[in-house]
């Protein structure tokens, strides 16, 4: 539920509505705003009018509103305005449309740095790039580890972009947080919930992607699991799902976009690259998913993709990138927004 306060709502009116859902079993959240405070009562609801009640009558409440969605701090019930995620320097969720760019994998220090230069000359505002990799297979390449975070974090030094990589292990945790600026959540674990649970402790922002087989419902009701811990700086990525279709690598769902924009206030950005797992579609499918109201792109560039060791085939060389870039523009101003 949602308690908005009075305008006049003293600091011990709010104290005590505070103090009163914790006493009801509700987890509290509060957002202070200019003229009032609203306060979320996170919790299972439903069966109790008693407690809506029990609230509304407390001094200082100007109304208490029930939350119809099964994700409580995720829904646009809770928060209407959009949520701006903040990574390094770069704000996510604004009218800027941010591009997350990089290789698949950090395979050495020349292909990320040159990479990461190309990428940057480019427009990419942000760098992606897996240390930590998750296969199909045990014995395809699983990332350089550690060396690979010192790899990103050089690369940050000479490009000034922040970075996002994935996490697989909680035991990673502090190891990853100490060279990122972002927690990426990839899709095989979407619905890790004690992974999930892990990285809402934590005060770096998370990009969480779909799962390969995960409804719209399913992948709000995962990123409530980060929310519900206490980290609010969650963006939500778009990135294909498992159909019966094979001619692309997944089927890349851009009514999810306008979707997510219109249940959630959390930034929502796509990931054309997996989402069809061909280069040659990626800059179709990154121009459409601006024009459907997407947040950002994460594109993978690879300055040798014919010899990258995962993902080569979806990943664009600097050259494609530079004018999937020029062509972004255009089609973000047709839409009110920028790059």
């Amino acid at each position: 539920m949602i308690i908005v306060m009075k305008s006049d709502a003293t600091k011990v009116d709010i104290e005590k509505v505070i103090s009163t859902v914790k006493e009801l079993g509700y987890k509290a959240h509060i957002i202070e705003g200019v003229l009032r405070t609203v306060i979320g009562a996170v919790g299972d609801e439903r069966g109790k009018p008693h407690h809506l009640e029990a609230i509304g009558i407390l001094s200082g409440v100007e109304k208490v509103v029930p939350i119809l969605q099964p994700y409580k701090l995720a829904s646009r019930e809770f928060k209407s305005e959009n949520t701006v995620v903040k990574v390094g320097n770069v704000e996510i969720g604004d009218n800027k449309v941010v591009i997350i760019a990089g290789p698949c994998s950090v395979e050495n220090e020349e292909q990320i740095i040159e990479t990461s230069k190309a990428v940057k000359e480019a427009g990419a505002t942000v760098l992606r790039g897996g240390a930590y990799k998750p296969r199909t297979s045990p014995y395809s390449f699983q990332g350089l580890g550690e060396e690979g975070l010192r790899l990103l974090a050089q690369a940050r030094k000479i490009t000034g972009l922040p970075i996002v990589t994935e996490i697989l292990d909680p035991h990673d945790l502090d190891v990853i947080a100490e060279y990122s600026d972002m927690l990426q959540i990839g899709a095989r674990n979407a619905q890790n919930y004690a992974l999930l649970r892990y990285v809402g402790r934590s005060n770096k922002p998370v990009l969480l992607k779909r799962g390969m087989s995960t409804t719209i419902n399913e992948f709000l009701m995962a990123a409530e699991y980060i929310l519900s811990e206490g980290n609010h700086n969650v963006v939500l990525c778009e990135r294909g799902i498992r159909t019966f279709e094979t001619a692309t690598r997944n089927t890349f769902d851009l009514n999810a976009i306008p979707v997510l924009k219109e249940k959630t206030h959390l930034p929502v950005i796509a990931d054309p690259s997996h989402g069809t797992g061909y280069w040659q579609y990626v800059t179709p499918m990154a121009l459409a998913a601006i024009a459907a109201g997407a947040d950002g792109l994460m594109i993978e560039v690879h300055y040798k993709p014919e010899i990258a060791q995962s993902d080569g085939g979806q990943s664009l060389k600097p050259s494609k990138f530079t004018a999937l870039m020029e062509r972004a523009k255009l089609v973000a101003k047709a839409v009110g927004r920028e790059i």
